[in-house]
């Protein structure tokens, strides 16, 4: 038998009757014969109500008190799920994350956890006991509570996995696993049985929400294989997406050329044209942005119209837009440059897969696809494993039915 931690949701515990329903999943588990350690969100819409009662008093709150409050919405649920399988006659133990002693940086809002004491978790194993912890939150070395941030309960759960050396950690969404792409774009888009953590880390980082990034950046680093799973199917479905090291994966992961496409609407581009061809040129532009915190996505350079001038290009989030193009704005007389030019209607299509290692002419056939479509492609990015591509907004959902039929990936084995 397993020791198995599970990671449940807000919208998996987000009435008493869907604890109720979790508290039964897991009593199918623990029938079984196997040891559980559960990871638990506040129930849907908690944090958001903490939030603004929060703002209603000071805003912006103070940090520490910030994180304080933000940490109740978890206890609640930690200890309406101990009930629910007491009362069913299963012994269980609930635990904040101060109390499971999940060690933390003193990063309030955005802590990272540093060690794990899972003394108490192996002690009540041991008893029998299903072990119920509040995701979200630790404690620092001075014993302030701390929050992980938005998404953290994923990160928890997989830190939890990691310390107790688990032998799966399973994430229950509203999801039954990672798709080839975005079913509300592609209707054929197929669930994947398996993907690799480079593939999911890919996916995740270019606007695929299945999964918080920092997660599956822990469970790569040890090495924990995840399991994305729906708590509203049938217990005991078979639906599900593993992530796993690409060793463990069977032969067939090697034939899979591309595993999924994703988008991000959140995008826009950013021009200066004519800049001084002189070294350092990147750093005059791009140290402003860095300076006004603006993180930067993509980035291109070129000649320009003649041999001493430059056109230099960069994406950023959308939310950040103002402020990036109001420094390009500045930077056009304080360079010398022709003139900036901006746009804020564009998305990035990125295409993630393994088999692009061992397969030339991948990048070729996308071009070409997209092309047959008139789709124009502003700017272009590659990895070992990715092709990224801008496209005005109007095109995304053209250019993602265009290269999920292109490539096949709604076959169930895509060659």
């Amino acid at each position: 038998m397993a020791l198995i931690v599970q990671k449940y949701g807000g919208t998996s515990v987000g009435t008493t009757e869907r604890i109720q329903n979790v508290a039964e999943r897991i009593i199918q588990f623990r029938d079984a014969g196997h040891d559980l350690v559960v990871v638990v969100s506040a129930m849907s819409g908690e944090t958001n109500k903490l939030i603004t009662l929060a703002k209603e008093i000071s805003d912006p709150p103070t940090p520490r008190e910030f994180d304080v409050l933000l940490s109740t919405g978890e206890q609640v649920t930690i200890a309406l799920l101990a009930m629910a399988l007491e009362s069913r006659g299963y012994s269980a133990r609930s635990y904040t994350g101060s109390q499971v002693h999940i060690l933390t940086d003193s990063a309030h809002n955005k802590a990272r956890i540093l060690d794990i004491d899972n003394q108490y978790m192996r002690t009540d194993l041991d008893a029998g006991r299903v072990v119920i912890v509040a995701g979200f939150q630790g404690v620092d070395a001075k014993g302030n509570i701390t929050t992980l941030g938005r998404g953290g309960s994923d990160t928890t759960a997989v830190a939890l996995a990691a310390a107790l050396k688990a032998d799966e950690c399973q994430i229950y969404t509203d999801v039954d696993g990672v798709y080839t792409t975005d079913p509300r774009i592609v209707a054929e888009a197929r669930r994947l049985d398996k993907i690799t953590f480079e593939e999911m880390l890919e996916l995740a980082s270019l606007g695929a929400k299945v999964l918080q990034i920092r997660a599956v950046e822990f469970a790569s680093k040890y090495n924990v294989p995840l399991r994305v799973l729906s708590s509203f199917d049938e217990p005991g479905s078979q639906n599900s997406t593993l992530i796993a090291a690409e060793e463990e994966e069977d032969n067939k992961m090697e034939q899979a050329l591309i595993s999924g496409i994703a988008f991000n609407r959140d995008e826009a581009k950013l021009t200066l044209q004519g800049v001084p061809d002189q070294p350092g040129v990147a750093y005059k532009i791009l140290g402003p942005v860095a300076d006004a915190n603006i993180e930067v996505d993509m980035i291109i350079q070129n000649m320009g119209a003649d041999n001493n001038t430059t056109d230099f290009t960069f994406t950023v989030h959308r939310n950040d837009y103002p402020q990036a193009k109001e420094i390009l704005n500045q930077l056009v007389t304080s360079l010398g440059a022709k003139e900036a030019t901006f746009d804020n209607k564009i998305v990035k299509i990125s295409m993630v897969g393994v088999g692009m290692r061992s397969h030339a002419g991948i990048a070729s056939e996308m071009f070409q696809a997209l092309a047959e479509e008139g789709i124009n492609i502003k700017m272009i990015a590659t990895s070992e494993i990715k092709i990224s591509v801008v496209v005005d907004e109007k095109y995304l959902e053209l250019a993602v039915r265009t290269l999920h039929s292109q490539f096949n990936l709604d076959e169930e084995a895509v060659s």
